[in-house]
């Protein structure tokens, strides 16, 4: 029995789904979604599954300046963090500790704004995002992730951001597919 290109390939993208780390690709042009950028690399995992190694870069954590209401931060993370109160110098604080992991153990410990549960979706959006759309060569990795789902697997606990134990909002992850989307789009 022939197979054409496409049917192998979707033989092998259903086969690859079943293993985080496998790899899909299939280089030839008719057998390409035409929203992919010629950038894109050819072998894009079809989930990355947490956000460590060569994906640390989608982190929170990871080393990129984000401004966030006229202040410089260090990480996303610390951005995020400060924005659960309007002081200006506790957020001024944060920006100056060198650590994410120490800049959330300082944001846990503030009074958090009245609004914190409406507006801390939207922070983290505009954090991420100012992280992706100001520093080219994150964005270029980032859209060289192709489309793979982003899911910030992790052993903490945390099913709002991410995926613990297979269950999990995985909103980070989201925000970072919405981002990756608007890019493509030339956002």
């Amino acid at each position: 029995m022939r197979y054409s290109i496409i049917a192998l390939s979707m033989l092998l993208i259903g086969c690859a789904s079943e293993h985080k780390n496998a790899l899909v690709s299939d280089p030839s042009p008719a057998t390409q979604p035409a929203t992919r950028p010629a950038s894109r690399l050819a072998t894009a995992p079809a989930k990355i599954a947490e956000f460590q190694g060569e994906y640390r870069f989608l982190s929170n954590f990871y080393p990129a300046v984000v401004v966030f209401e006229g202040i410089r931060y260090p990480s996303v993370e610390h951005a995020y963090q400060s924005a659960k109160t309007t002081d200006m110098n506790e957020r001024r604080r944060i920006a100056a500790i060198a650590d994410p992991a120490e800049a959330k153990r300082a944001g846990r410990a503030l009074k958090y704004r009245p609004d914190w549960e409406q507006v801390k979706f939207d922070v983290m959006e505009q954090c991420v995002r100012y992280k992706f759309t100001n520093h080219p060569e994150l964005r270029a990795k980032l859209l060289a992730t192709g489309d793979a789902q982003l899911e910030e697997g992790n052993t903490w606990g945390d099913r709002i951001w991410g995926v613990y134990q297979g269950q999990g909002d995985n909103r980070l992850g989201k925000i970072l597919m919405k981002i990756r989307e608007e890019l493509r789009r030339g956002g």
